[in-house]
């Protein structure tokens, strides 16, 4: 009996163990999923943020051009109609036309109103690569619209950055609160005690429960804080933020650069070419057929419409050798113009990449502080936290008063407070200087 009744506690044991395996378990997966990652939030807010539907509108509008433009290959058709009343026509010399009576022939004379209802149609061949740098131009048009829209989106990321650690700092700040609140009432605990043997006075008690107060206020005003970060926080990423994972240390050791301020640059150098590549095309001659064809009056048949008015059938069909060289006339100044602009672009280069690195040399020196100094928070901790229980046992004996150990108290709470700035920053440091060049 006692052999079976061991073998059921044991298993009822390692049915316990399974149980609380699971639970715990299921509580560390609900935890990672409630968590958001820097990424995460990132890619949220670019998803969300109203900019990104701009990407499609560009994409069409850039596609609608082009067709638009590779059009003017199509045959050209035009329908025309006209009326017109002229102060004088072509007609018979009068001597002419008294033989022609002479003969029995009535010679009318072309009539001063006169009509027309035609199509004109023209067939481009060639036209010096006007249409192919037209959409070419326009494409390079829709890249650099596309780029400045990426240049507006990735600012998105240091809104993201700001909000995301500010928020981190919180709650990493609450947790020292928490554990302020607990040091503060074991010893509010302590004096409560020996106040009741009568070894310590009333006022050394409510000068803790008091500090232990005010420990409850900052809490609630880091509660409100904590609550309008991630409220902001996910209102920018739409998606709701319950609570932020502390994005890990990562190497800032690459310094290539891919912010999209460049990408847009090259766009813009890219547009210059086709535009000059436009300016080429504007200057070649056009070879083109043409047919036109109208009905009325009067038509080609000169002399018969002089003799009979009526309304008649007409056509023509030929081809066309065009040079309009009016372009060559400001050719010369459109080059410089296009040149000149391209060392602008240029030089928007050279200045944002000066002040790029002066951004990264400064997250870069800031990272470097941080982290020296990281180096001797956890001693000081380690100090201040001696120094505070030597001040709890020497208030046990008598030695010091109860403002003294409040004092210790709020040292070792500030250099914990401190360590934790100090490490949030490094990473907001290490975040922005990735920002700064995008990898």
């Amino acid at each position: 009996m006692a052999v079976i009744l061991q073998a059921e506690t044991k298993r009822s044991t390692i049915v316990n163990k399974k149980f609380i395996s699971i639970l715990l378990l299921n509580v560390a997966c609900l935890t990672a999923v409630a968590q958001t990652t820097l990424e995460q939030c990132q890619q949220a807010a670019q998803n969300n943020y109203p900019l990104i539907q701009q990407r499609d509108l560009i994409a069409r509008t850039t596609g609608y051009t082009v067709a638009n433009i590779k059009k003017g290959w199509l045959p050209q058709v035009s329908a025309t109609a006209q009326a017109t009343l002229q102060s004088d026509v072509t007609a018979w010399p009068t001597e002419m036309k008294g033989l022609m009576n002479q003969m029995g022939l009535d010679m009318k004379g072309l009539k001063k109103d006169q009509y027309r209802v035609g199509i004109d149609v023209n067939q481009t061949i060639y036209d010096g690569g006007s249409i192919t740098s037209q959409a070419a131009l326009a494409r390079e048009q829709g890249r650099v619209q596309e780029a400045q829209n990426e240049v507006n989106l990735y600012t998105v990321r240091m809104r993201v950055n700001e909000l995301y650690f500010a928020l981190l700092l919180v709650n990493e700040q609450q947790k020292l609160n928490n554990d302020l609140q607990q040091l503060l009432e074991n010893n509010e605990k302590k004096l409560a005690s020996m106040f009741k043997r009568g070894t310590a006075a009333e006022s050394d008690y409510n000068s803790v429960k008091a500090e232990r107060l005010n420990a409850v206020q900052q809490a609630t005003a880091l509660a409100a804080q904590q609550q309008a970060l991630r409220r902001m926080l996910s209102t920018l990423c739409g998606i709701e933020i319950t609570d932020v994972q502390k994005p890990p240390v990562v190497e800032t050791g690459n310094n290539l650069n891919n912010r999209p301020e460049l990408q847009l640059i090259d766009a813009q150098l890219r547009l210059n070419e086709a535009q000059k590549k436009t300016l080429d095309a504007a200057i070649r001659p056009k070879l083109s057929l043409f047919a036109q064809g109208f009905y009325g009056y009067p038509g080609y048949n000169m002399f018969n419409d002089m003799m009979h008015h009526k309304w008649s059938l007409n056509g023509m069909i030929g081809a066309r050798l065009t040079w309009n060289i009016t372009p060559l006339y400001t050719r010369n100044n459109d080059l410089e113009k296009l040149k000149l602009q391209r060392q602008q672009v240029e030089n928007s280069r050279d200045v944002f990449l000066l002040n790029n690195n002066l951004d990264q040399i400064q997250h870069g020196e800031n990272v470097l502080r941080y982290r020296k100094m990281m180096d001797t928070d956890s001693d000081i901790i380690d100090l201040r936290s001696k120094v505070r229980h030597s001040a709890e046992s020497k208030l046990a004996h008598g030695i010091i008063d109860v403002n003294d150990l409040i004092k210790e108290i709020n040292n070792e709470n500030a250099a914990r407070v401190q360590q934790s700035i100090h490490e949030t920053e490094m990473l907001k440091e290490i975040y922005d200087l990735k920002f700064a060049t995008n990898n």
